[in-house]
C-alpha cells in the first residue's frame, strides 16, 4: 500500500532551479540510429522479411543521451567525450550545437569510429513500429593514452565552473576510472558531487558521491540474484554504498520502480510513475541519472533527487526510441500525480 501524498512544493523548487546550474557530462558518446522500413513481403532467398525503407534518424544516445536530457531540463550542461570523424560522430556535434551545448569538450577523433547503436524498426503502414535487430558498431580499441589525457584535463577545466559531475560510463574507454581520476588530481579545488553511471565496473570507481545503477547491473556487481526479494535488495544496496563509500544510491527496478538509499536512512521504496505497461525503454538509464543528478546540483535530497528522477524515468518510457524529458513535462507530473512510497 502507498503512504499519503507529500506535498510537491519542495520539488518543483527544485526543478525550477535547474537553469541556474551546470553539469559537466564525462561520457561514452553514442550515436543511436533508428532505421524505420515497411514490411513489403518475405523474400525469396531466405524466410526473411524485405522491409522497404521509410526513413532514417539519428540522435544522442548512451552518455551523449545524458548530456540531451540535462540540456532539455533546463540545465548548463558541458559534455567531455570522444566522437570520430564519421557522419555519427558529425550527426552528434551537430545536435549539440543545435541546442547551444557546447562542444569544445568533445574531442573528435581521426582513427576512432563513434559508438553507433543502429536498431532496424518494421511495421505496416497503420500499426507501431516494432524492433527487429540492433547492429553496434563499436571501436576497435579503447582511447589511446594521449586521448585520455585530453579528456582528464577538459573535464578538469570544466569542473571548475560545474555543481556537479555526471559520469556515463558504458565501457567504450572514455569514462574509466583512471580518466575520472586523473581529471580531480591536482585540481586546486573541492570536488563537485560525482554521480556515476557505470554499466560493468562500478565498484572499480572511488570517491563517487552517488550512483545509479540498475538491479541487474547491481547482481552482476555482487554476483547475486535479487528477485522479489525485498531484504536481499537492502542487503545490495547497503553493500554497495559500503564499498563505495556513497552518500546516496538508487536501484532502479524498471516497473517495480526505484529504490533510493541514503546516509543511514531507511530505504525508500518509490513505484514506477505512471503506467507501468511500458513503450520503449532505450535511454531510460540516461534520463534518471540526468534529473537524478541535477536535483542534487539544486540542492535537493538524495530521496528527493530520486523522486524526482522516478517521474522523468516514467514519462521517458512512454516515449519510443531515445527520448528525453523537458523541464515543463516534469512540473506537469509533479502536478498531476504527488509522489508516493510504497511501504514494507
Amino acid at each position: 500500500m502507498s503512504k499519503p501524498p507529500k506535498d510537491t512544493g519542495r520539488l518543483r523548487k527544485i526543478v525550477e532551479t535547474f537553469p541556474r546550474i551546470t553539469v559537466t557530462v564525462l561520457g561514452d558518446m553514442v550515436a543511436d540510429e533508428f532505421v524505420f522500413g515497411e514490411i513489403s513481403r518475405v523474400s525469396r532467398e531466405a524466410p526473411v522479411l524485405i522491409l522497404r525503407h521509410r526513413e532514417r534518424m539519428v540522435v544522442p544516445g548512451g552518455g551523449a543521451n545524458a548530456v540531451n536530457n540535462l540540456a532539455d531540463l533546463g540545465v548548463n550542461v558541458l559534455p567531455v567525450g570522444i566522437v570520430g570523424n564519421d557522419e555519427p560522430g558529425r550527426l552528434l556535434l551537430r545536435s549539440f550545437r543545435h541546442k547551444r551545448i557546447p562542444v569544445s569538450g568533445i574531442l573528435q577523433a581521426k582513427n576512432y569510429a563513434t559508438v553507433t547503436k543502429t536498431r532496424i524498426l518494421a511495421g505496416m503502414p497503420h500499426t507501431w513500429r516494432q524492433q527487429v535487430v540492433r547492429i553496434d558498431r563499436e571501436p576497435e580499441s579503447a582511447p589511446d593514452q594521449r586521448t585520455g589525457r585530453d579528456l582528464a584535463l577538459a573535464t578538469r577545466k570544466y569542473l571548475r565552473a560545474s555543481d556537479a559531475l555526471l559520469v556515463s560510463d558504458y565501457g567504450y574507454g572514455a569514462a574509466t576510472p583512471g580518466i575520472l581520476n586523473a581529471a580531480r588530481d591536482q585540481g586546486g579545488l573541492e570536488s563537485p558531487p560525482v554521480v556515476l553511471d557505470s554499466r560493468h565496473r562500478m565498484l572499480e570507481f572511488s570517491a563517487i558521491t552517488a550512483a545509479t545503477p540498475n538491479e541487474a547491473e547491481v547482481e552482476e556487481a555482487l554476483g547475486m540474484q535479487i528477485g522479489q526479494d525485498w531484504d536481499r535488495l537492502c542487503s545490495a544496496g547497503t553493500q554497495i554504498m559500503s564499498r563505495m563509500e556513497l552518500n546516496s544510491l538508487i536501484i532502479t527496478r524498471g516497473r517495480d520502480g526505484m529504490v533510493a538509499f541514503s546516509g543511514k536512512h531507511k530505504p525508500v521504496d518509490i513505484p514506477i510513475f505512471g503506467d507501468d505497461q511500458v513503450t520503449d525503454v532505450t535511454g531510460a538509464g540516461d534520463t534518471v541519472i540526468a534529473t537524478f543528478t541535477a536535483a542534487l546540483a539544486a540542492g535537493a535530497t538524495a530521496e528527493e533527487a530520486a523522486r524526482l528522477a522516478n517521474y522523468a524515468g516514467g514519462i521517458v518510457v512512454m516515449k519510443r526510441g531515445t527520448a528525453t524529458v523537458s523541464q515543463p513535462e516534469l512540473m506537469e507530473a509533479l502536478d498531476k500525480t504527488p509522489p508516493l512510497t510504497r511501504s514494507h
